[in-house]
């Protein structure tokens, strides 16, 4: 049963806004612990090498979490619950573009659109950066080609895997500098992936008059109305 309250403006014409729990707190959690790891993964990029790879294993295990979460979580945290079709995303934004789309009290389709490309461009980012911290992981991605297999060299130093100064084969070498050019663009991604959700939440704030970051914060927001999509 989802639990509501109710608000009361004071003066002597006060109004009686009711309120609905929305947002359980494990997935307000995740989404600000989300925010800040990622911030502080991109500011200690190549800079604190340490913290920037705690805050990615932080990322990827919010990741983990969420896509669980989404599973077996409360009302409005399921996948079933909100994921849209692409005909009806589409629908969707094309309301948004005329200016007469419903209010949804959890996620609206594009939302749901959106949620699905930020855990997906995560993940893709999290795996990379996992697999260039240690050479030898890349041994257990099997679809990638054999010349990005694992480079150490063999006790017997027969040269194989490395020149006669130790280093690493030029077929390796290019394989990391892939690997880093693809952790760093899914990186650039997140950015405009992030800048359009913080567009797309003022956007619906304005149009229904409801301040939705807030509602990330407290779980709250306003009760459905005859109009809006529970």
């Amino acid at each position: 049963m989802t639990a509501m309250t109710e608000a009361a403006t004071p003066g002597p014409n006060a109004s009686t806004i009711h309120t609905i729990r929305v947002w359980d707190p494990l997935v307000r959690v995740f989404h600000w612990g989300l925010v800040a790891a990622f911030s502080l993964a991109w500011l200690t990029a190549d800079e604190v090498q340490p913290v920037h790879e705690l805050a990615g294993y932080t990322v990827a295990g919010l990741v983990a979490f969420r896509v669980v979460w989404g599973l077996v979580g409360g009302r409005y945290a399921r996948f079933a619950r909100f994921l849209a079709s692409p005909r009806r995303t589409l629908a969707y934004l094309g309301d948004m573009r005329r200016g007469t789309e419903r209010r949804y009290i959890g996620h609206n389709p594009a939302g749901a659109a959106m949620i699905v490309a930020l855990l997906v461009t995560l993940s893709g980012t999290a795996l990379t950066g996992w697999l260039m911290d240690e050479p030898a992981r890349l041994a257990m991605a099997s679809d990638l080609p054999r010349v990005v297999a694992p480079a150490w060299a063999d006790d017997d130093g027969d040269g194989d895997d490395g020149d006669e100064d130790g280093h690493a084969p030029a077929e390796h070498s290019e394989a990391d500098g892939l690997l880093k050019e693809v952790h760093e663009t899914l990186a650039t991604l997140m950015l405009v992936l992030a800048a359009l959700h913080v567009g797309g939440v003022v956007l619906a704030s304005v149009r229904h008059h409801e301040n939705l970051a807030r509602a990330m914060v407290t779980g709250e927001k306003r009760a459905p109305g005859p109009d809006d999509i529970a």
